[in-house]
């Protein structure tokens, strides 16, 4: 399906509409809160000084400033965490819609919290705060990528459920926006600049009311037909959505009345150990290929490449937007040239390009134009991160699971990916000082893994239900003896 055909069809109903306004409790806070942090580093920094300062009548030293920011800097992941475990337990008993909604309320106590930090002269507050934040962006996140793929025909639904890792890094971009010195960027206005999110959640507290639940979980686990296609009529307009309803009809059948499983039952279930495999690695990939260190400490790389301080916020405004525009043209590929091939081409050339960067920086001070071409590799680095990894996640981790697995696996997901948000933010910094550019040859050799077991392992979801990608997974062997240490993968390649 083209793009023309796919806005006709988001225009039927008011799908668009309730696209971005799921997205702004989402995946868009979710990109914000990544980016806001790395504009407000030496404001952050100074503050944690001047509070020690007071506090204690010595300035702090250097390694104490350090382990207090990356603190800051991880409790994110850390709440962010906790808020992924429980989103089985809240969307199981509060549905799609009203969870998100009560998500929000609590980033209007984060909010709170981050302004008054400031004027109560306390970095523990900061940390409460993003720790708050970090919550609802794990919660909301996974909230958001169950709900927008329970929402959307199976048809689009690759370039539907893509809108999350649009909206992710329009959000990012709109978070280095915000972070310019012309507008919040400033040492007065540090801790607004960290609670921008909370504004979004206000606006979809008051807006997502007037939308349905999502039709899958209407139907497969509430068993309410006229309801479902009720939901599916006000979003995609008029119709009879036979197939789409027989569709869900027939997975409603296969799980036999069967529960939302448990995280729990999900890892020990040896029916999907290839589909957990298959979302570790590419999960892990993607929080270790570099991209999780680029968003939080942007700052921090650009200067040990040497580009002038004054134009560091200008040059991750340029990677921003990037990989926007990198992820609306993977929309316009990805139900075409497929899931597969778009992860394991961008993961090969991600590990290339993260190895010719440690060269540049190695290198940096025999030529003013070697730190530019540091820049050049990091923009060509995250433009093949946005059309490969970025985009196709979303679709892939919502395909691959039927309708009974999907909320605990969105668990483990979050697990995944705020383990590793939380390992990264905090060792991040050390890892800079004590292995600088080598620190990475560690990304380029994980992007590697990555691309090597897409190719060789994952089977294609493009234009498949649940139950035919599950079918495929299946059909994965692997083959030997006790005697005999080779081993034989089969898969369609």
């Amino acid at each position: 399906m083209g793009m023309d055909s796919l806005s006709r069809q988001l225009v039927r109903g008011k799908a668009l509409l309730f696209i971005i306004v799921l997205s702004l409790g989402g995946s868009f806070q979710l990109g914000c809160n990544i980016t806001l942090i790395s504009s407000a580093t030496p404001f952050i920094k100074s503050f944690i000084n001047s509070s020690w300062t007071e506090r204690y009548g010595e300035a702090p030293g250097e390694n104490t400033v350090t382990l207090i920011w990356s603190s800051i800097a991880s409790s994110y992941g850390f709440g962010a965490l906790f808020g992924s475990i429980i989103v089985r337990w809240i969307t199981n008993h509060l549905g799609r819609k009203r969870a998100m909604i009560w998500n929000n309320a609590i980033n209007v106590v984060a909010l709170g919290t981050m302004i008054a930090s400031r004027f109560a002269n306390s970095f523990e507050m900061i940390m409460l705060s993003r720790c708050l934040f970090g919550f609802t962006s794990g919660l909301g996140m996974s909230i958001h990528a169950l709900y927008l793929g329970d929402s959307s025909p199976k048809k689009i639904r690759g370039m539907v459920s893509l809108t999350f890792a649009l909206f992710l890094s329009s959000g990012k971009l709109f978070g280095q926006f915000m972070g310019l010195s012309e507008i919040l960027g400033q040492e007065d206005w540090w801790n607004i600049l960290l609670g921008i999110p909370a504004f979004f959640s206000i606006i979809q507290m008051v807006t997502l009311p007037f939308f349905p639940e999502a039709p899958r979980y209407l139907l497969i686990e509430k068993g309410n037909t006229e309801e479902c296609k009720k939901a599916l009529q006000f979003l995609w307009g008029p119709g009879d959505y036979k197939l789409e309803i027989e569709e869900m009809l027939l997975e409603q059948a296969a799980l036999r009345g069967e529960r939302s499983k448990t995280l729990l039952e999900l890892l020990r279930d040896r029916n999907v150990r290839w589909q957990l495999l298959s979302m570790f690695i590419i999960q892990e990939a993607i929080q270790f290929c570099g991209i999780s260190a680029l968003s939080l400490y942007s700052f921090s790389i650009f200067q040990e490449a040497g580009i002038p301080v004054g134009q560091i916020r200008y040059v991750t405004m340029g990677l921003g937007l990037s990989e926007v525009l990198t992820i609306i043209t993977c929309g316009l590929l990805i139900d075409r040239v497929g899931r597969r091939v778009l992860l394991w081409v961008g993961f090969g050339i991600m590990a290339v390009f993260m190895a010719l960067m440690t060269l540049t920086l190695e290198l940096k001070d025999y030529s003013f134009w070697i730190p530019y071409s540091t820049v050049a590799l990091l923009v060509l680095f995250v433009i093949f991160y946005g059309g490969g990894p970025a985009g196709v996640f979303p679709p892939l981790s919502h395909e691959i699971f039927v309708q009974s697995y999907r909320s605990a696996a969105f668990v483990f997901i979050g697990i995944l990916m705020w383990g590793g948000f939380t390992v990264v933010g905090f060792i991040f910094p050390f890892l800079l000082v004590t292995l600088k550019s080598f620190s990475f040859v560690l990304f380029s050799g994980v992007c590697l893994a990555a691309s090597l077991y897409v190719f060789f392992i994952l089977p294609e979801t493009k234009g498949k239900t649940p139950l035919e990608i599950a079918e495929e997974f299946r059909k994965i062997r692997v083959c030997g003896s006790s005697t005999d240490m080779d081993l034989c993968l089969e898969t369609k390649l």
